[in-house]
């Protein structure tokens, strides 16, 4: 896309800027939650595009003086310091342009929902667990570091502190956007703190990302759903474990079930199980769609199905690596810290690109 290019999609947008705020000054809108969601995230991500744009612009032009200062300016220290200053320049411009191009890309349904998130250990046993474990501390501080508000829903803990399963809801702009591509196998290869030999041993987690439904979109009749109570069972004290605070939901159609026990309060209970549900349903939906599409526009940004193995940590070698799009960063312990921008930032060039392409082609 050339600079003329850019500027000509900014320009167009600033007319969708105007509607957006008209709609959100009409009283009706705050009736309709998932709209005003939308309308809200979609005018931020347009006054942050702005932002960029302006300062992109400033950048070439502030090039173009220095450079014509080199060309006209017989002072050789005043040549070597616009020099220095073209190059700073040229840098941040090129990477506030990338920033402005995936930006300008057509958002998909689901970038403006916010997200239910699932780990489970899988191969692996007590490796895997504290695995599951690091990766949901890593989610977390990577929430907090976006701004993100986090909700635990439902977890179980081993008792050497790893994770059994976890889900969370994660709320906030560019949610699903950024963390669609955390969806699949996690492969971990190191020695574990158990492993008196020194070998290298491989475990794997799974993570579901799935956008958060409105009841309305899937169009489930109350007849569709069984809520069965029970009693809670694990930690959480007397009152949890004494009365009928469990709830579990099954959605009768599909066969689908989900239990939660977290809360104290029943009704808590009812809630969380019925979001894990519709995000379940949801999700079963919008993969049979996307089965639809050509097998090769699906593999050019992986399926994101939950059995597909996409990445490796490699703790010996302080590798991590995304197989879908072939790419690494060597700061593992950053990413596992929350840094994962470190390795999404790279994706979703690859993404950018790919996706600017295919509307070259038409």
């Amino acid at each position: 896309m050339t600079p003329e290019d850019i500027s000509s999609y900014v320009n167009n947008l600033r007319a969708r800027k105007s509607e957006i705020e008209c709609s959100l000054a009409d009283p009706a809108v705050f009736g309709k939650p998932a709209e005003l969601r939308g309308l809200s995230q979609e005018l931020r991500k347009l006054e942050h595009l702005f932002d960029r744009f302006d300062e992109w612009v400033k950048d070439l032009h502030d090039i173009a003086d220095n450079r014509e200062l080199m060309a006209s300016e017989s002072d050789a220290e005043l040549r070597e310091l616009a020099e220095a200053d073209i190059a700073t320049l040229e840098k941040r411009a090129a990477e506030l342009e990338g920033a402005i191009q995936i930006s300008l890309l057509p958002p998909e349904p689901n970038d403006s929902k916010n997200i239910i998130v699932e780990i489970k250990p899988a191969a692996g046993g007590d490796e895997a667990a504290l695995f599951a474990g690091e990766m949901f501390r890593a989610y977390l501080h990577f929430a907090e570091k976006e701004g993100w508000k986090v909700e635990i829903l439902d977890s179980s803990e081993t008792d050497l502190g790893g994770v059994k399963d976890v889900s969370f809801s994660l709320s906030g702009e560019d949610v699903y956007s950024l963390m669609k591509y955390e969806s699949g196998v996690h492969r971990v290869q190191r020695v574990p703190e158990t492993e008196a030999g020194g070998r290298i041993h491989t475990s794997t987690i799974t993570v579901a990302v799935m956008p958060e439904a409105e009841e309305v979109e899937l169009n489930i009749r109350p007849e569709d759903l069984r809520f069965d109570v029970f009693r809670s069972s694990g930690p959480g004290g007397q009152c949890v474990n004494t009365t009928d605070s469990a709830v579990r939901v099954t959605h009768i159609p599909t066969g689908m079930s989900v239990a939660s026990q977290q809360e104290k309060s029943q009704h808590r209970n009812k809630e969380i199980a019925l979001r894990i549900l519709y995000a379940r349903l949801l999700e079963i939906e919008q993969r049979a769609e996307a089965d639809k599409l050509a097998a090769d526009k699906r593999s050019q940004v992986g399926t994101g199905d939950r059995s597909e193995r996409i990445r490796t940590y490699n703790f010996p070698q302080n590798r991590v690596t995304d197989h879908r799009f072939n790419v690494s960063s060597f700061d593992l312990p950053k990413i596992m810290e929350g840094d994962m921008r470190l390795i999404l930032d790279q994706i979703l060039m690859i993404v950018c690109e790919r996706r600017l392409d295919q509307l070259r082609q038409g």
